[in-house]
């Protein structure tokens, strides 16, 4: 098993609108496509309170190409995106992406 793990970056005051889609739509598609969430975190202290982090659990680098391309191209999502971008506009803005492997001492593998 791999994790991806994810960092939004909200714009100010973005961060309401970005949890609400994940919440009301973004979960609700990935599973309907396989994708597999391990957690998701909000910035207490740190360097930004404006970040949302999460982990998506994958089988293969392989695995990750494939579903998240089905999900990058569903219809129910681009028009659920398109949707928030006109309502909200854009309220994320950087998104940072890496790909990490338990080690033989970690509880999560």
């Amino acid at each position: 098993m791999i994790y991806e793990m994810r960092v939004y970056s909200c714009v100010p005051g973005g961060m309401p609108a970005l949890l609400q889609r994940f919440e009301t739509t973004t979960l609700r598609i990935w599973e309907r496509i396989g994708l597999r969430p391990a957690g998701f975190f909000t910035t207490l202290v740190g360097p930004s309170n404006q970040d949302l982090t999460y982990f998506l659990a994958w089988e293969s680098l392989e695995e990750r190409e494939r579903l998240w391309n089905t999900f990058a191209s569903d219809p129910e999502w681009v028009a659920a995106r398109a949707a928030h971008q006109q309502t909200h506009g854009e309220v994320v803005a950087n998104i940072a992406s890496s790909f990490l492997a338990p080690t033989a001492f970690s509880t999560i593998r």
